[in-house]
């Protein structure tokens, strides 16, 4: 499981919310963390139960060699139900934020749908290509080894796990990308339920499938085939009791932007899975490969690595169940610039993450014997001698691993996307995948390929150190650097109110960087006799939030140019646009007045009395204006308003869903070339036109 794929259950009101800033870190996190824990561990018993059982029966080591090739299969389906659910799920959070359920309920059917169509296309390949699949995952045949010594294969035994739980790929699909959703519609004890039920019937049907019915590894697939019958079951019926939205035929129409917008929030979970199956794919090939030249066999090797993944699952689910804990306070406390919160919630997680992970490291080197033992005994020295270097040390540095992982959800937590990805992927694609190839090649010893975990873990650890220290010498030294001088205009509104009106017309007002749209709308607002808010709405939106009002001033002007989505779905970023919407609202309900920025025209798309103007000018216009303005050569200023126009642009189209600066989506659109005066009375004489009360 990812860590995109269980949601925390985020504080919804301001009071709420603001005791993330308030109470103690550590009771915080272990009032998040523990339920998060405890939902992965039992998801990861899905992918436990059936080894440890197939183990202990007549297959023995070579059932788990069977299951061992058909998991990574298994998985490319979870990254795509886990690419659908997590998108669906964020795009839920979104849409709750924004108060807008009627896309919400279209963006969970979209989900639904495009999960089913996936899954029966994943069907019908994997029955089509299944022989050629599974000898791709290091399945093998019987016959004698390139040592010349017979050799029972693994593909005989892999084959019907294969039929059976591919049949049931759709319900196990549809579960685990609807779960996500649960959890994001407020109700994550109801999800781990679910999970929890299955798991337990899996738990149940296991030794009587296989011991008592003798069905052997068949058995096991039935077993979690129906365990995955009753989660789809439970999951079903919650779709008919959800707390904020309700699906109905409408949902399920296919809707290419909002389904877009899902896949957008979703893909890096895609990512991350698909790197599990490519690591998967290459380190069973090379197992196979140089297994088949050495004394152990291609069986032995990819066994003993099929169980040594299921227990690293458990161990990194919980690092990755505490770090989700943490999820909330790190999120809120970076957008409230507490960054002494944010490193003591980092100190804290850092600390429990490696507990968990030297105790981890301790028993692999210590008693890997006795982990081995709960898959099966075996009489086979080769296997358990084998099995026990794998655990020594292919997870010698597993502790690095587990830090690793912490900081790409820390990095998510905060804002983060890129150094996140960068956190994520660097151990598995950029530094195991080449060294599980190179390091056989180069010693021709299967062993070697033990040493390419350990190897990755070290580079990866060294690089997400170098991230997080630059990380937070750049906030401390921003922090300081973060005085009232820096922002007159932010220092101006520190004090901001809203001011009651008269009812009638609310001009919105987007614009490109350099078309003083602005000025403009302040020298509007003069001539209607009503209030500007521009700064106004980022402090008063952190009085209510707690939120720092520069954190929250600058939402667009942050969005970076690459995995903006992800950016715009983060936790403090979600927390920020919602405090800023619940405020533009809060002074639409104030009466007639001027709103410069923040997606407003969106905001209050369901006012009638709202008036959505946007501002726009040749670039050379601009350029002279932002030269004039702040004192930048032309290339400085160019640069600045690509910047600031694509930054806006990723604002508003990850809000809305809608094309920044599309004339449709505008009441006016104006060129301000005509000059600042002009564009006023343009707006006003096209207001008197349009409105009977100004």
């Amino acid at each position: 499981m990812t860590q995109d794929n269980l949601a925390v259950e985020q504080p919804q009101d301001n009071d709420e919310g603001q005791f993330l800033g308030k109470e103690k870190i550590g009771k915080l996190l272990v009032k998040f963390s523990v339920p998060c824990v405890l939902s992965l561990l039992i998801s990861a018993l899905y992918n436990i139960v059936d080894q440890i059982f197939i183990g202990n029966s007549e297959p023995g080591y070579l059932g788990n060699a069977a299951t061992g090739i058909v998991f990574p299969i298994l998985i490319i389906s979870l990254a795509f139900a886990w690419c659908f659910g997590d998108g669906a799920a964020a795009f839920l959070s979104i849409c709750q934020g924004k108060k807008d359920m009627e896309n919400a309920h279209r963006g969970i059917g979209n989900d639904i749908l495009f999960t089913l169509i996936t899954s029966v296309v994943l069907v019908a390949l994997g029955y089509a290509f299944r022989d050629p699949l599974l000898m791709l995952f290091g399945a093998t045949r019987d016959g004698f080894n390139e040592m010349g010594v017979w050799e029972e294969g693994s593909l005989d035994l892999a084959i019907p796990y294969f039929n059976i739980v591919l049949a049931a790929l759709p319900i196990y699909m549809f579960s685990n990308c609807v779960n996500g959703v649960i959890r994001a519609d407020g109700s994550p004890k109801f999800s781990m339920v679910s999970t929890a039920v299955g798991a337990v019937v899996n738990i149940i049907l296991d030794p009587i499938f296989i011991y008592a019915f003798q069905w052997g590894i068949e058995g096991a697939a039935w077993a979690t085939v129906i365990g995955q019958v009753v989660s789809f079951i439970v999951s079903l019926a919650y779709l008919f009791r959800t707390k904020t939205f309700k699906l109905c035929l409408e949902s399920f129409k296919p809707h290419t932007q909002v389904f877009v917008n899902v896949l957008k929030l979703g893909v890096s979970t895609f990512i991350t899975q698909m790197s599990i199956v490519v690591v998967s794919l290459v380190c069973n090939i090379m197992l196979g490969k140089y297994g088949a030249t050495s004394k152990y066999g291609a069986n032995i090797p990819i066994s003993a690595i099929s169980i040594e993944t299921k227990v690293f699952t458990v161990v990194i689910n919980v690092v990755v169940g505490i770090v989700l804990g943490g999820q909330p306070i790190l999120g809120y406390n970076y957008g409230a610039k507490r960054y002494d919160r944010v490193r003591e919630t980092y100190k804290l997680i850092g600390l429990s993450t490696l507990a968990v992970g030297i105790i981890s490291t301790l028993i692999f080197e210590l008693c890997p014997q006795v982990v081995i033992g709960i898959f099966g005994s075996t009489d086979d020295a080769l296997y358990i001698e084998f099995a026990t270097k794998t655990f020594r040390i292919f997870l010698s540095l597993v502790a690095f691993t587990c830090l690793v992982k912490m900081t790409s959800i820390f990095f998510q937590s905060v804002g983060q996307p890129v150094k996140a990805t960068v956190a994520s992927l660097i151990r598995d694609l950029v530094c195991f995948v080449p060294l599980v190839t190179v390091l056989p090649a180069i010693f021709n010893d299967v062993e070697a390929i033990l040493y390419a975990a350990p190897a990755a873990d070290l580079i990866a650890m060294c690089i997400a150190t170098g991230l997080t220290v630059r990380f937070f010498k750049k906030n401390l030294a921003s922090d300081k650097a973060s005085t009232d001088k820096d922002n007159e205009e932010l220092v101006k509104a520190k004090n901001s109110v809203i001011v009651p009106s008269r009812p009638g017309v609310i001009v919105t007002i987007a614009r490109q960087h350099g078309s003083s749209g602005k000025k403009i709308g302040q020298l509007l607002a003069q001539k209607m006799g009503v209030a500007c808010y521009y700064k106004e709405i980022a402090a008063l939106a952190a009085q209510e939030s707690g939120l720092a009002d520069k954190f929250i001033s600058d939402l667009n002007r942050n969005s970076p140019n690459v995995m903006y989505d992800l950016y715009l779905s983060s936790v403090p970023v979600q927390q920020a646009v919602t405090a800023q919407d619940a405020i533009i609202r809060k002074i639409a309900e104030a009466g007639v007045c001027v709103i410069v920025g923040r997606g407003a025209d969106y905001v209050l798309r369901d006012n009638e009395s709202v008036v959505k103007v946007f501002i726009h000018a040749p670039i050379e216009t601009r350029q002279a204006r932002v030269m004039a303005t702040y004192g930048d050569d032309a290339e400085t200023a160019a640069k600045h308003i690509r910047r600031s126009d694509n930054a806006r642009a990723a604002y508003y189209q990850s809000v809305s869903g809608k094309e920044w600066g599309k004339a449709e989506n505008y009441d006016l659109c104006i060129d301000s070339s005509i000059g600042v005066e002009q564009t006023v009375e343009a707006i006003f004489a096209y207001l008197q036109s349009h409105s009977a009360n100004l």
